[in-house]
């Protein structure tokens, strides 16, 4: 028992640990493997190789995708947490990695959806000890989660620009014009704002076309907005990270380092970080 313990938690350091030599080169083997893999899916989409590789293509599918079960299978094997690796973003990705091979055998086709493996490409950021760099993005994150009302609507306001274009321009060109209907002519104001332009809608009244270049410079004044919501947010960030408190009361947080009471409201600030308050 004790030798089948040693046995698994040395597999937990392979697999789920980078401190030692073993496990470097084990999850970059894995990536080596990920991308190898992917790279086969989408050889075989192409026609002219499916043709003349697909037998060995197939075979080597097959080959991946066991690979992968068993890691998945010792993976969970060796976590103290089994179920709660199963729940993690990794632990998904892991089977929805395994999944469409033999979810093929019932539903043809489905394999090509495997290049969602390169999503396990993600592990390069443990391997190569870059895991600080995960501070930024939680940032990122959490400046997307505070501007979430502001972006909400700012994507009402959008949709409702969308559906307004989109009827003016049924009603003034008409399906003579391409513009059948308002879902179609709302498709033709969603690729124009978003400054797309496919072309495969043209306005040809003027009237129509006044629209088009209102639209389009409605789009590129859209455009900056939500970048000017997430860059407010990552500045107030960066403020309460400099300053580092924030007032409980009016919750201003531009305070100089050594102040006890706000400078807008009068109430006392919490305690300076390792102070012996």
């Amino acid at each position: 028992m004790n030798d089948r313990a040693s046995l698994r938690e040395r597999w937990r350091q392979i697999i789920f640990g980078t401190d030692t030599r073993a496990g470097v080169v084990f999850d970059q083997l894995l990536i080596a493997t990920i991308l190898t893999s992917v790279a086969a899916v989408m050889l075989d989409s192409i026609t002219s190789v499916h043709a003349r590789f697909g037998h060995e293509l197939y075979v080597l599918e097959w080959g991946f995708t066991l690979v992968f079960t068993v890691e998945y299978l010792i993976r969970l094997w060796v976590s103290e947490f089994p179920r709660r690796y199963a729940r993690s973003f990794f632990g998904v990705v892991d089977l929805l990695s395994i999944l469409p091979t033999w979810l093929s055998l019932i539903l043809p086709g489905t394999q090509y959806l495997l290049t969602i493996r390169v999503l396990r490409v993600l592990r390069v950021f443990r391997v190569l000890k870059l895991l600080q760099f995960m501070n930024e993005s939680r940032e990122l994150g959490a400046a997307l989660l505070r501007a979430r009302r502001k972006i909400g609507i700012f994507i009402f306001t959008v949709l409702v620009l969308m559906v307004l274009f989109g009827s003016l321009m049924y009603v003034i060109e008409g399906p003579a014009n391409g513009f059948d209907n308002i879902p179609r002519s709302i498709y033709w104001a969603v690729v124009t704002i978003t400054t797309v332009g496919y072309g495969d809608i043209i306005p040809q009244t003027p009237i129509g076309q006044t629209i088009a270049t209102l639209a389009m410079i409605t789009g590129y004044a859209i455009i900056a907005v939500p970048t000017g919501i997430v860059s407010a947010e990552m500045s107030a960030t960066a403020v309460r990270r400099r300053f580092g408190r924030e007032c409980p009361s009016c919750h201003l947080h531009e305070h100089d380092p050594d102040a006890r009471f706000c400078k807008r409201c009068g109430d006392e600030l919490p305690p300076i970080p390792g102070s012996e308050e």
